[in-house]
């Protein structure tokens, strides 16, 4: 059977192949920030090109964090030392968390996201040692609070008066302007609840499928019936917005890796395969897109007027890279290296596994 139909109960137990719908779900991650950073190269580009774009820049973050709790969990549910796998863990945070300090003084235009989620892996893998009842009550319990909290935060005056680290923490976990962990924790938690329930169609997905119009309307309908105004980043209205898109890209994802149907399998398999393989490679390409742009602002600035081979070298060109790279040698070299050093490294070479894979589909 190819792993593209394994059954979600196998799939639980965090064991055997890599789990497709949480690589797919990591794909789009990745592309769509690759679109919304590649924004600026079209900046006289048509309104629905800035409304899609917009979109995909507001998804890819919470999509990241939502599988960063798949794939922890599943690190938790291949057993091992709790102390071990907690360190291991950590280690791959705090890696992160340097890597976006180092990516910061690049000078490209991107807001790196990589601190706050590699915070959110020293903070949110400890918490998955809960049970399912209470690891819902403190998913929720952290989604009332989050407003609260970062209104809190807003008006602590005195922590932009302290030392650097404690500026920049604060910043990664409440007072950053496109990404903290206060927004991301309860989507790293829900990725876990939804790696233990199972990637499956059932009363849970079908209730995200009808919560995900209605929490992505709920900022447009209260600013224009309510009067509602001034809404923040990562306020609850704008918190609804992410879950809203979320929300449809894991039922949409999930609804076609466990569908039925012949023809639309196979579309599916030769469609999703793309998706699995940035997926696989995603550290390594958003380095590398990050590394481009760098490059691009520092020679050219940011750009006035559409420079469409800009764009066209950050998206069609990184994906292009992606692939081949995946296709022909594998692990993705960050991804490698990642491994390596904290201590469960990985195949660098796997051209044959992928050979196989794509016969078995």
């Amino acid at each position: 059977m190819s792993d593209l139909q394994r059954d979600p109960a196998e799939s639980r137990l965090g064991s055997g192949p890599r789990l497709p719908v949480g690589d797919v779900l990591r794909g789009v991650a990745i592309v769509s920030m690759l679109v919304a950073h590649a924004g600026p190269f079209l900046p006289d580009a048509a309104w629905l090109v800035h409304v899609v774009r917009d979109n995909l820049n507001d998804l890819a973050s919470p999509l990241f964090a939502l599988v960063m709790g798949i794939s922890a969990q599943i690190v938790w549910n291949r057993g091992g030392s709790v102390g071990t796998t907690w360190a291991r863990q950590a280690l791959r945070g705090a890696i992160i968390i340097a890597l976006g300090m180092w990516m910061v003084t690049w000078g490209s235009w991107v807001a790196i996201v990589l601190q706050p989620l590699g915070l959110l892996l020293i903070v949110g893998v400890p918490m998955l040692l809960l049970g399912i009842r209470a690891l819902t009550a403190v998913t929720l319990t952290l989604l009332l609070l989050s407003q609260p909290l970062l209104m809190l935060a807003r008006e602590a005056m005195w922590i932009y008066t302290q030392p650097f680290l404690v500026r920049e923490l604060a910043g990664w976990v409440a007072l950053g302007s496109s990404y903290r962990l206060v927004n991301l924790l309860p989507f790293f938690l829900l990725g876990a609840l939804l790696l233990r329930h199972g990637f499956k169609r059932d009363g849970v997905l079908w209730a995200m499928a009808a919560a995900a119009p209605l929490a992505y309307l709920a900022q447009p309908v209260s600013e224009k019936l309510l009067g509602v105004q001034g809404v923040q980043s990562g306020d609850y209205l704008d918190t609804l917005h992410d879950v809203g898109l979320v929300f449809a890209v894991y039922v949409v994802v999930v609804l076609l890796s466990t569908t039925e149907a012949s023809a639309v399998r196979r579309a599916w398999a030769a469609v999703s395969l793309p998706l699995r393989a940035w997926g696989q490679l995603a550290l390594t390409l958003y380095v590398l897109h990050v590394g481009l742009i760098a490059l691009w602002a520092r020679s050219n600035g940011m750009p006035t007027e559409n420079t469409y081979l800009g764009w066209l070298l950050i998206v069609p060109g990184v994906a292009l890279v992606g692939w081949a790279w995946w296709r022909w040698v594998g692990t993705g070299p960050v991804e490698w290296v990642m491994g390596l050093v904290t201590g469960r490294p990985k195949k660098f070479w796997t051209a044959g596994d992928r050979a196989t894979e794509r016969a078995a589909v």
